[in-house]
């Protein structure tokens, strides 16, 4: 419920005994995030409170009595309210209080305008399709509910009869309305995910032209919105999953990471929908390159692409091609690992780059870029965008297929998790080898590979979420699970490991039966390797297969350390891959991020790369 916000109301002044009245932490500023940190004064913010376990009720009624409430965040047991730093600061010397965090301006991620080749070549969708391994008989995600949280959805003749539901939240409060999309990101989005077209057009039809769409509005007409309004969006199809059929949740947006992923809003909203059920697919970001030297960087995923449930993308550019063999991740696209956190992101990549989809004439992207436009038939029109957005709503259309096949195989089983959909895409996808610098692309850069929707599918086929607990194996050595996909004539190897937070896993066989689905993976064949909700999402990972990568738990990230868009930390360098990067010592997990000139990633016995200058 929206209440009243009186903006010149000041928490130090009106409900200072609501400070005075709980126990005091000696130190407040570790539960602010870096931008709430970096401003000891100044004119109130909008910044979103998350409270202790049990007590929401009790700081909801002092805060209402403020009259500060902007917005009330029940999953996450959090706040949005106004205050001043000051007052932020005194409130978070609460010991009832968890974290304070700014209402951070999230965006879309696409970027239309590509300024080294403004007059990039279309990529046709029937490519786009055939280059994930899709046939006209295969899985059209029929009986699946998408719902693209972005900056709407236009009620074009693509989209005729299947958007279910739409509602506004950028308006106040939120309300149902007619479908509408002033910016043209989410129509984009959405046309990606499964648009269908004339006969003419097939061209432009979307990976799975068959699912329904819930949309919701959070971002204006500039493709700009408030990180709260999209929690509340989350909240809401969260809440009512069941009356729309919702099982997948697209969001091509976000903002830098401010904090770690358990303080941070919009990533614990995340959290809490996959938790209750759904699929959430999320943008890895566009900060993978400087935008003034193009020095590929690190660490740039945005959140809540940090989010440990969540199914992060970054974007491969096609080259315009089916086949794989050209195929490179852009150098926009985010890398990881996550700030604060380390998490081993984005977990896949998809194509994303010069991708053409639905469009309203009438959109602020139509209107602002003419040179990316195209001409469908009759009053159809298309645009071209790219972006991880833009890969984020192909990865969306591809979960929908992988739902689909399952269910017509095992019609009474229930629902694949989350868990399950992720560890399937990984597992089939195959290596980003590239043609140019970005040539056999690193796990930060990569994920396991880039989205195989043939291999995906035919797994998903065998899946039964039903079995019974521990007793249903499938074993990947079946006829149906012969792990490489051939597309577009060329045999693509799947990767045949996940990573998992920070973790990664393979074998040869996966313990398939619901409490393994939901909350645990079995993976391995000899020595089997249990993960489940038990282990920490930051242990030590260790891949040493072609290349090395070790990165401890404990990683102390400084904070100023880098002036980078929009104020994200981000590593730069002119190393663009290495056979050997360790983050951390091999003797002490963790790793010290300086403010000179030189860091130093390894020690001992492993091969060090020494960055100088990196830092800009």
């Amino acid at each position: 419920m929206l209440l009243r916000v009186v903006r010149s109301l000041s928490l130090a002044a009106v409900a200072l005994g609501l400070l005075a009245a709980a126990p005091v932490s000696a130190a407040p500023a570790p539960k602010l995030d870096k931008a709430l940190r970096q401003v000891d004064a100044g004119a109130p913010q909008r910044v979103i409170v998350r409270v202790t376990a049990g007590k929401r009720a009790q700081v909801r009624e002092a805060l209402k009595a403020a009259g500060l409430v902007i917005a009330e965040h029940p999953s996450i047991d959090a706040f949005t309210v106004e205050l001043t730093p000051a007052d932020y600061r005194k409130l978070a010397a609460r010991e009832d209080i968890e974290s304070v965090g700014l209402d951070a301006e999230v965006t879309s991620t696409a970027t239309p305008k590509d300024s080294k080749a403004p007059g990039v070549m279309l990529l046709r969708t029937s490519i786009l399709r055939e280059s994930l391994g899709l046939t006209p008989l295969s899985a059209r995600g029929r009986g699946v509910v998408v719902a693209v949280i972005d900056s709407g959805i236009a009620p074009l003749a693509s989209f005729e009869g299947r958007i279910d539901a739409f509602y506004d939240f950028t308006a106040g409060a939120f309300r149902r309305t007619t479908p509408r999309d002033d910016y043209g990101h989410g129509t984009h989005v959405a046309g990606l995910i499964g648009a269908q077209q004339l006969a003419n057009d097939f061209q432009y039809e979307g990976v799975a032209p068959e699912v329904h769409f819930v949309g919701v509005k959070v971002l204006d007409k500039a493709g700009k919105g408030r990180t709260s309004d999209v929690i509340r969006a989350i909240e809401f199809v969260t809440a009512n999953r069941a009356l729309f059929g919702v099982q997948v949740v697209n969001l091509s947006l976000g903002h830098p990471i401010l904090s770690r992923a358990e303080d941070d809003p919009l990533v614990q909203a995340v959290e809490r929908a996959v938790r209750a059920g759904l699929i959430v697919v999320v943008s890895a970001g566009n900060f993978g390159a400087n935008p003034e030297t193009d020095e590929i960087g690190y660490a740039g995923i945005t959140s809540p692409g940090n989010a440990p449930s969540a199914i992060t993308i970054g974007a491969v550019d096609t080259k315009q091609t089916a086949t794989r063999d050209d195929d490179e991740v852009t150098r926009y696209s985010s890398r990881g690992p996550t700030w604060y956190d380390a998490l081993a992101k984005p977990d896949v990549v998809a194509p994303g780059h010069g991708l053409v989809s639905a469009t309203d004439v009438a959109s602020y992207l139509y209107l602002r870029y003419p040179t990316l436009r195209k001409k469908g038939t009759g009053n159809r029109n298309y645009l071209s965008l790219s972006g991880t957005s833009m890969a984020t709503g192909v990865a969306s259309g591809v979960v929908a297929t992988i739902l689909e096949a399952n269910r017509q195989s095992h019609p009474a089983a229930p629902r694949l998790t989350a868990n399950a959909v992720k560890a399937l895409l990984q597992y089939t996808a195959t290596s980003v080898n590239g043609t140019g610098v970005l040539t056999d692309a690193d796990a930060l850069t990569q994920g396991t590979g880039e989205l195989n929707a043939d291999g995906a599918i035919r797994l998903a086929a065998l899946l039964d979420p039903a079995a019974a607990p521990n007793t249903t194996w499938l074993n990947l050595r079946h006829p149906l699970a012969l792990p490489y996909s051939v597309i577009a004539g060329g045999v693509e190897p799947w990767a045949a490991r996940i990573f998992w937070g920070a973790n990664i896993l393979w074998g040869e066989s996966i313990a398939v039966n619901t409490m393994a689905w939901s909350d645990n993976i079995v993976w391995g064949m000899d020595d089997n390797i249990v993960w489940g909700m038990g282990v920490s999402w930051g242990d030590n990972i260790v891949w040493s297969q072609a290349r090395n990568i070790v990165w401890g738990e404990n990683i102390v990230w400084g904070e100023g350390l880098l002036s980078s868009l929009l104020g994200d930390n981000i590593v730069w360098s002119n190393v663009v891959a290495a056979d050997n990067i360790v983050w951390g010592e091999l003797n002490q997990d963790n790793i010290v991020w300086g403010m000179d000139d030189n860091i130093v990633w390894g020690m001992d016995d492993v091969t060090a790369l020494t960055f100088k200058g990196g830092l800009r």
